[in-house]
């Protein structure tokens, strides 16, 4: 029995030490990039060419047209909350997916859920944004922000229990396993930066967008990914297989490609008509 304890251990160990950190960071990346499509793309431009703009501009950190609506406004917070559900009822019920499957869809969660319950305490706190477009006419003023404001703090702290219970339940990774738990929320969070700044800054409405949308919204929005494990109930217990991320270039070479259109295509602005 004294014998074998050694071996176990060290198995424990390898495990935690084997997450390839280039597949996490492209599967963060990815999922990132893909939440930020589906927030100016799908929640702005979409619905903006649909109701009441004839043509824009479309980039990584903003849907510019001289035609807007307060449901244009709304549209990119709508769908992430949206898309959050669905990619949380996708990681919930693929059981026999992989590791780097689950991660994925754990990614698009939190930065779907995050970006869409943040931008509510965002726009509140600074009277900037889409949900200050929302809000902008209703009286009495102050009082929708502080609305705004509280709405964005429940629903934020709601979603950093759902993202991080999500991480232990069905990625497998242990709550007591601390500098793994850490190390692949912090290489999500670090990707979503450099993903969101390197696309930002290829924009052409203008370096202020990267400073007072992007990077703060992903920095800020995102950072419920350093502090979840805090929040995690304790009963939390993995319901699947913890392996370990390895290495798998078909997820890094496609990260890479998408990330270069990402930000070189994409980042400059992409024109869009009916």
């Amino acid at each position: 029995m004294a014998a074998a304890a050694p071996s176990r251990i060290q198995s424990t160990l390898s495990a935690q030490q084997c997450d390839d950190r280039l597949t996490v960071w492209a599967i963060a990346g990815l999922a990132f990039m893909l939440s930020d499509v589906l927030h100016e793309g799908l929640g702005h431009a979409l619905i903006a060419l649909l109701t009441v703009s004839p043509q824009g501009l479309l980039s990584t950190v903003a849907w510019s047209s001289a035609y807007d609506s307060k449901l244009v406004d709304a549209g990119g917070t709508l769908v992430n909350l949206a898309a959050a559900g669905i990619f949380w009822l996708l990681l919930k019920g693929l059981k026999g997916a992989s590791v780097r499957t689950r991660l994925f869809l754990l990614f698009c969660c939190a930065f779907n859920l995050f970006t869409g319950t943040g931008y509510f305490f965002f726009s509140g706190v600074t009277d900037f944004g889409d949900w200050a477009g929302v809000i902008n006419g209703l009286h009495p003023h102050m009082a929708w922000r502080m609305g705004l404001v509280a709405v964005g703090v429940l629903a934020y702290w709601g979603a950093v229990v759902v993202v991080g219970s999500a991480l232990v339940r069905y990625v497998g990774v242990s709550l007591s396993d601390h500098a793994r738990y850490g190390r692949l929320a912090l290489a999500g969070y670090l990707s979503a930066i450099v993903v969101s700044t390197s696309g930002g800054l290829m924009n052409p409405v203008g370096l202020q967008y990267v400073l007072l949308s992007a990077l703060p919204a992903t920095a800020g929005a995102d950072c419920g990914l350093l502090w979840m494990r805090y929040y995690v109930p304790k009963t939390a217990t993995p319901e699947r297989n913890s392996d370990a991320v390895a290495r798998s270039w078909p997820w890094i070479g496609t990260g890479l490609v998408l990330t270069l259109a990402f930000v070189f295509v994409l980042g400059r602005g992409i024109p869009l008509h009916r």
